[in-house]
């Protein structure tokens, strides 16, 4: 599959999901992938979320999912296998094979907690393992807990946890002896410290009921504490050149992240950050309000490109010399496609009954139509305002085995002469009103009697249904207002109407939208009783 979206986010957790949130209530097509594994999973509980504490985290991310696709968010659990491409065309593979571009990235891919090869820490990690006071400190308080000196960290952690019982324990375990200001402070507030290495944990049940030392003695402990080395899970984003940077407090290295100003913007235009890969110390209330705030950023950088675009738009349509060099530049700034390459649905459909003969396809581009319709027998004109479009379609002609009589020109202002054509098709060729009329007159003069006039445009009304386009409503048109501008003497309108679909294209991510569509045969002329002979 080739998806296309405003923002594509990596990462499902509360960071990710709640800047999908704000997007998706901005009215942007917004895709979240997630491979299904969040780091609290072993918990049973989050906490200091105001008015949800207590609450299992998988609750909080299903009550969120379900809120982002309400919100017509798209939801891929899959796992992201490479990043590529640059601010406004960025690509993102995963494992299952789909493909997805994005104008930006939202990165909220968390981090993986390093924690000490001491057997049963890993097995007992989020229950009775713990590392956070704040997340776990209530539910032990007042019980055995022990402090396992595994970084720098620890000392300031012991001192923490004293805060929420009476009855802590510092395992020395293979640190130096605490310096004497140190071990003069723990010894002020009853904490004791038990020299030796930590070898195991010992449980019963399942449940943390003691630490065992290389002597052989269990100091019964009800929590035990350690400090992982938090790991920003970056990797995949490092042929955009992000790279995770050592995250300090003071002088000690907790770990790496990926660095990201206030707002959740990296280093790299249109990628931002948010939540644990970029701040190690958040929690999931904090993860989702940085989610939130790069969420609204990105919208906010996003309307301001949209913004360009429409005056780029509004200049290209009403100044010719304008017009053409816009659309080389737009055209050269993708060194392989623009489009997708695949036929136009509506053409695909309505032109299958056809019999094969010579067609102009106005506005070609680089060829996706015209190479079909050759595909299928008929003599193919491409017709575009770009030379690099035309080479292009030329070029994709020349790799099926086939020719298009490519020629450069300016729709707008193209006069047909005596050339006719048995089909003439315009996909999405857009024009202000005033010239849009114009236009359309002089590709009806083009079909041949008896042939077909095909023109397929974004409807007036997906403005109003929230899809983001250049320019104002009455930029687009109806099936129906297009129709109007035939001689019905002339013209069999066969097909004049709005048809919806779901929109998987370049600009556009998966939402519902709708095509005009407008499909008018040309009347044979009237043959007079004295020509019969």
């Amino acid at each position: 599959m080739d998806e296309t979206y405003d923002v594509v986010v990596i990462g499902g957790g509360a960071a990710g999901l709640s800047g999908a949130l704000a997007l998706g209530r901005a009215r942007r097509s917004v895709a979240v992938v997630d491979e299904g594994t969040p780091r609290n999973a072993p918990a049973h509980a989050m906490h200091n979320y105001l008015g949800r504490d207590g609450t299992p985290p998988g609750d909080l991310l299903a009550a969120g999912r379900a809120e982002v696709a309400g919100y017509g968010g798209v939801l891929v659990q899959d796992t992201v296998t490479g990043v590529g491409g640059s601010v406004g065309a960025f690509t993102v593979a995963t494992a299952g094979g789909r493909s997805l571009r994005a104008r930006r990235l939202l990165v909220t891919t968390g981090l993986t907690d390093e924690l000490p090869e001491i057997p049963g820490v890993r097995e007992l990690w989020g229950t009775d393992v713990l590392h956070c006071p704040y997340c776990h400190g209530w539910e032990v308080r007042d019980q055995a807990i022990g402090v396992v000196a595994t970084g720098p960290l620890s000392l300031h952690q012991v001192q923490l946890w004293r805060q929420w019982s009476a009855d802590v324990v510092l395992f020395q375990h293979t640190a130096d002896a605490p310096p004497a200001d140190v071990a003069e402070a723990l010894a002020a507030r009853g904490v004791r410290v038990v020299t030796g290495e930590v070898v195991a944990l010992e449980t019963d049940g399942g449940r943390l009921t003691g630490v065992r030392l290389a002597s052989g003695e269990v100091v019964p402990r009800a929590a035990v504490v350690v400090a992982p080395r938090f790991t920003a899970r970056s990797t995949v984003l490092a042929d955009l050149g992000i790279e995770a940077e050592p995250f300090r407090v003071g002088e000690a290295v907790m770990g790496t992240h990926v660095p990201a100003d206030p707002r959740g913007a990296t280093a790299v235009p249109g990628v931002w950050a948010a939540g644990n890969v970029t701040d190690l110390g958040a929690q999931v209330v904090g993860s989702a309000a940085a989610g939130l705030t790069a969420g609204a950023t990105i919208n906010a950088d996003l309307l301001a490109e949209d913004t360009r675009l429409a005056v780029d738009v509004l200049r290209a349509q009403t100044d010719p010399v304008y017009g053409e060099q816009w659309w080389e530049e737009r055209y050269r700034a993708h060194a392989v496609k623009v489009w997708s390459g695949r036929v136009n649905d509506v053409l695909a459909t309505e032109a299958a009954d056809l019999p094969p003969g010579r067609a102009l396809d106005a506005g070609a581009g680089e060829g996706g139509d015209a190479v079909w319709l050759a595909r299928r027998g008929w003599a193919v004109t491409a017709l575009d305002l770009s030379r690099t479009a035309l080479d292009r379609a030329a070029a994709a002609a020349g790799e099926a085995g086939l020719s298009l009589d490519t020629r450069k020109a300016d729709v707008s202002s193209w006069e047909p002469g005596e050339e006719r054509w048995d089909l003439v098709t315009a996909s999405f060729l857009h024009f202000l009103p005033a010239t849009r009329d114009d236009v359309l007159r002089r590709l009806a003069t083009a079909v041949a009697p008896g042939g077909t006039l095909l023109v397929t445009m974004h409807d007036g009304g997906d403005l109003s249904r929230g899809v983001q386009r250049p320019g104002l409503p009455e930029w687009y048109a109806t099936g129906e207002q297009l129709a109007a501008v035939l001689d019905l003497e002339d013209w069999e309108v066969e097909v004049a109407e709005s048809r919806p679909r779901e929109a998987r294209g370049h600009e556009h991510g998966s939402v519902h939208v709708a095509d005009a569509v407008l499909r008018a045969r040309r009347r044979q002329p009237a043959v007079s009783p004295s020509s019969r002979g």
